[in-house]
């Protein structure tokens, strides 16, 4: 929010200047250009609605509308089988249990879930992974320590096929 911050210094309402700049603060901090573009079009339609948005009420929008994107269940193709989701980002920041979560929610959806523990450097990775799939109850693939991460990727994509997994 520092970046977001220098860039509407001085500008008191939410025009298309400030959301061309808030478009390319959430690109270029690997948001991604789908999401972001979900991010601005509902921050266009509050604007509109609102009428007056001034730049000061941006951080709270912006933290309300991350948040509603949040609850939204990921938009899947269903011509697309297996729907794939791949996840990174560095340590600590959520990343096992995020997946978890997802692959609860599409369970509950009805949806078959198939996991890859491709993070195959940190020794903590697969098996925090294995406990997700086992409370969720969803098949992990997997191979041992130091193996080719892009191998456990295909492997699972190739399970899925098999399986006709979601």
């Amino acid at each position: 929010f520092t970046k977001l911050k220098l860039a509407i210094a001085g500008k008191s309402t939410v025009d298309d200047a400030v959301l061309d700049d808030l478009e390319e603060i959430l690109v270029t901090s690997d948001v991604g250009v789908e999401t972001t573009l979900r991010i601005i079009q509902r921050i266009q339609a509050r604007v509109a609605r609102d009428k007056y948005v001034g730049t000061s009420e941006l951080n709270a929008l912006l933290r309300e509308e991350i948040a509603a994107l949040m609850k939204d269940p990921v938009p899947m193709d269903p011509a697309i089988k297996p729907y794939v989701i791949m996840v990174v980002g560095v340590n600590g920041v959520g990343k096992t249990t995020t997946i978890g979560k997802l692959a609860h929610a599409f369970k509950q959806e009805g949806k078959s879930v198939v996991l890859g523990a491709a993070d195959t450097f940190r020794a903590a990775a697969v098996d925090q992974l294995r406990i997700w799939s086992e409370r969720v109850g969803v098949p992990l693939v997997q191979q041992g320590m130091g193996a080719d991460p892009a191998a456990v990727a295909y492997d699972t994509v190739e399970h899925a096929k098999a399986k006709g997994a979601d």
